[in-house]
């Protein structure tokens, strides 16, 4: 699968179709009487969320959405057909932007929410429409307007309640295949993660589930375009819960260091992603080594922070990890449409 989460759109609208210049004959009206019809409306393009897709690739090649144009009146008061609109499915979470000034028009975050991003132009009014006591046969009508053009920036960022970070091959792609239904490529090498992973997580069958995002590994820099966290660090600042993962049975650097780098590329990136509610994991503990592991246990301790030991590959406190994931995004309240980032 090929993950874009990026994309550069010209929309057009259509054109209103023009007002018509058309009499009847009719005995005893002057000129046979006013009888042209309006122009119909020209289609929009609407931008509607599709909970289906998590990917704006198929934007890739569609550079141009273009909506139809009204058409002309006709004569006999006939009103021409009005345009239609071109709807364009997005995944939810998407951003629009005017890509001249970055403004933001708007954002799609519920499955079949609709957005115009360029307005149909108005059709014309035909002469019957100038029709008065003292103007009983105009003739002339209404030209149809020009319909809105605009280019567009489109960002996905992701919709997940909780977000796994850490360095490459720590652990969170084994994580979230086990805790879901989701697949992601788990091998034994650095960035083995590519795109982002989303999995739904079902603790009980009588509360909503939540999403999980597995995110590509972070690396020192990333906030600076470094690996390929700089890409992918945009999809965490809508989790309400983060997941910080440090490998137990690496040999090298400390683990305290490690969280250290991570914790500095995402203040790097937004500081108020520091602020979110936060777990620190050890993983791998099948295979821990033991100064690691009271290492991490004492910085957790001293930053306040809820430490957890898994293996996702014995489960072991692995459902101990989700019911803490659970209970803590329901002490943390969804955000409302305005304040999400």
């Amino acid at each position: 699968m090929v993950f874009i989460d990026e994309a550069r759109v010209h929309a057009f609208a259509g054109r209103g179709g023009n007002g018509c210049v058309a009499f009847r004959r009719e005995k005893f009206v002057p000129h046979g009487g006013p009888a042209g019809g309006d122009g119909g409306h020209g289609g929009s393009v609407v931008l509607v969320g599709d909970g289906s897709i998590n990917t704006l690739f198929h934007l890739r090649h569609s550079r141009h959405l273009r909506a139809e144009r009204g058409q002309h009146g006709e004569g006999s008061n006939r009103t021409g057909r009005c345009g239609a609109d071109t709807e364009v499915m997005v995944p939810l979470g998407t951003i629009v932007q005017d890509a001249t000034d970055g403004s933001v028009l708007g954002e799609v975050l519920e499955d079949r929410e609709r957005l115009v991003v360029a307005r149909g132009g108005r059709g014309g009014k035909g002469n019957a429409r100038f029709a008065s006591a003292t103007r009983q046969a105009p003739d002339f009508a209404q030209d149809g307007r020009e319909g809105g053009e605009i280019e567009l920036v489109l960002e996905l960022k992701l919709l997940a309640d909780v977000g796994l970070v850490g360095l490459p091959n720590a652990g969170k792609s084994t994580l979230i295949s086990v805790v879901s239904a989701a697949r992601p490529k788990v091998a034994d090498y650095p960035f083995t993660t590519l795109v982002p992973q989303l999995g739904v997580v079902a603790v009980d069958p009588l509360r909503d589930p939540f999403v999980i995002a597995d995110l590509p590994g972070l690396i020192e820099g990333a906030a600076q375009g470094a690996g390929l966290g700089h890409q992918f660090l945009r999809h965490v600042e809508r989790c309400r819960v983060l997941v910080h993962l440090v490998d137990l049975a690496q040999v090298g650097e400390s683990p305290v260091s490690q969280v250290v780098t991570v914790e500095e590329e995402l203040g790097s990136f937004n500081t108020e992603l520091l602020d979110r509610p936060r777990m620190l994991v050890g993983t791998k503990v099948d295979a821990a080594i033991e100064s690691r592991s009271s290492e991490l246990r004492s910085l957790a301790r001293r930053r306040g922070l809820a430490y957890f030991e898994i293996s996702s590959v014995t489960r072991s406190g692995v459902d101990v990890l989700v019911a803490a994931i659970e209970s803590s995004l329901l002490a943390e309240p969804r955000r409302s449409e305005g304040d999400l980032p």
